[in-house]
C-alpha cells in the first residue's frame, strides 16, 4: 500500500493535524474481531493515516458489548506504541450503560472512555448525539472542565439540529463552556438535503470542520449492491435495499462506475473523493473491514473529480 501521509490537514480551529480520512472504529468488536480489527489498524497507520474515530457504544452488537472498540483500539496503541502518532475521536451519550448528556454522564463516560483506550487525553471528544431533556450549557460546562483538565483537548457536537448547534455554539463563548471544534453529520452522496441546507452554512460560519459519518452509506457507494446482482447479506444489508435500491440510487451508482472507469479506482474512492471536495469537509469517517478494502478506499487521494464528473455527481444525486 502506497503512503499517503502528505495528505494531512488542520482540524478547523485547533492543532490538531489530521489525514483526511478518518477511519471509522465502528466494526471494531462486532463484525470484526480483534485480529482482523489490528490488521485494519495496521495498514490504515502504514499508508500515513492517523485520525481513528470511535465511541463508547461501539462495539455493543458484539460478543463483548458496548466499549469493545475502544478497548480494541487501546490494545492496538499499546501494542504499536504510537500514541503521539494519532489522533483519536471518540464519543458520549448513546451507550446504552451511560445515556445522555448530563455533567456526571460527560465525565464518567470521558474517564471510561480514557480507561478502555489507555491514553492520559482524549483529542476530540464528541457529544454522540443531542439530548434535549439536559440544558446545553449544563453539558458544554461539563466538557469545558474536562478541557480544563487535559482530560481531552476539544470538544465537538454529531447528530445536532441547525438550530441545537447554534444555540451550543453561542453558549460555548461564555467563560467556563466548551466550544463545539467539529460537527460530525449523516452526508454522502445519497444523503445531501439536511446538512447542504441547514448545517453546511453554519459550519462554514463558525469554522467548523465537518466529519461525515456513513460517507459510503452503509456499503451502497462501494457498489457492492446493485439490482441484477447478487444478493449481499449483512447488519445493514436491508436498510441500505430499502432505502437506496430506487431510480435515483441507481443513477448514482451510474454516475460513479463511469467516472471509477475513468480514473482507475474503485467506486468507494470515488464517493469518498466527492465527499472530501465539499467547501465544509474536512475529513469523511470510512470503515473497512480488510486491508484490501481499506486500500480501496485510500486510493480517493490520487481522485481529482474534473468539473464534468463533479456536475455529474451532484445532477445523479440531487
Amino acid at each position: 500500500m502506497d503512503s499517503y501521509a502528505e495528505r494531512i490537514a488542520r482540524l478547523g480551529h485547533t492543532d490538531l493535524d489530521v489525514f483526511e480520512l478518518c477511519l471509522g472504529g465502528n466494526v471494531f468488536g462486532w463484525t470484526l474481531d480483534e485480529e482482523r480489527s489490528f490488521a485494519v489498524l495496521d495498514a490504515y497507520a502504514a499508508a500515513g493515516g492517523n485520525f481513528i474515530d470511535t465511541a463508547d457504544s461501539y462495539g455493543r452488537r458484539g460478543p463483548r458489548g458496548a466499549g469493545e472498540s475502544e478497548r480494541i483500539i487501546g490494545r492496538w496503541i499499546a501494542a504499536r506504541g504510537n500514541r503521539e502518532k494519532l489522533v483519536i475521536a471518540t464519543k458520549v451519550g448513546s451507550s446504552p450503560e451511560l445515556p445522555g448528556l448530563s455533567q456526571s454522564t460527560v465525565r464518567k463516560g470521558a474517564e471510561a472512555s480514557l480507561a478502555r483506550l489507555g491514553i492520559e487525553r482524549i483529542d476530540l471528544h464528541y457529544a454522540h448525539k443531542d439530548d434535549p431533556q439536559t440544558p446545553l450549557e449544563q453539558t458544554l460546562a461539563a466538557f469545558g472542565a474536562l478541557i480544563e483538565e487535559g482530560l481531552i483537548a476539544h470538544a465537538a457536537a454529531s447528530n445536532y439540529s441547525a438550530t441545537r448547534l447554534d444555540e451550543a455554539l453561542r453558549i460555548g463563548q461564555r467563560d467556563g463552556m466548551a466550544s463545539y471544534v467539529a460537527l460530525q453529520p449523516h452526508y454522502n452522496l445519497m444523503e445531501r438535503e439536511h446538512y447542504e441546507r441547514e448545517l453546511a452554512p453554519l459550519c462554514a460560519r463558525h469554522g467548523l470542520a465537518c466529519m461525515p459519518y456513513f460517507g459510503l452509506a452503509q456499503g451502497f457507494l462501494t457498489g457492492k449492491y446493485r439490482p441484477d446482482g447478487e444478493q449481499v447479506d449483512g447488519a445493514r444489508a436491508a436498510g441500505v435495499r430499502e432505502s437506496y435500491f430506487n431510480e435515483r440510487g441507481f443513477a448514482v451508482l451510474d454516475a460513479l462506475d463511469a467516472t471509477a472507469a475513468a480514473h482507475n479506482a474503485a467506486v468507494a474512492a470515488v464517493a469518498l473523493a466527492w465527499l472530501r471536495e465539499r467547501p465544509t469537509v474536512l475529513a469523511p469517517i470510512a470503515s473497512a473491514t480488510s486491508p484490501q478494502q481499506l486500500d480501496e478506499l485510500m486510493a480517493f487521494a490520487t481522485v481529482t473529480l474534473s468539473d464534468a464528473e463533479r456536475q455529474r455527481l451532484d445532477e445523479a444525486s440531487a
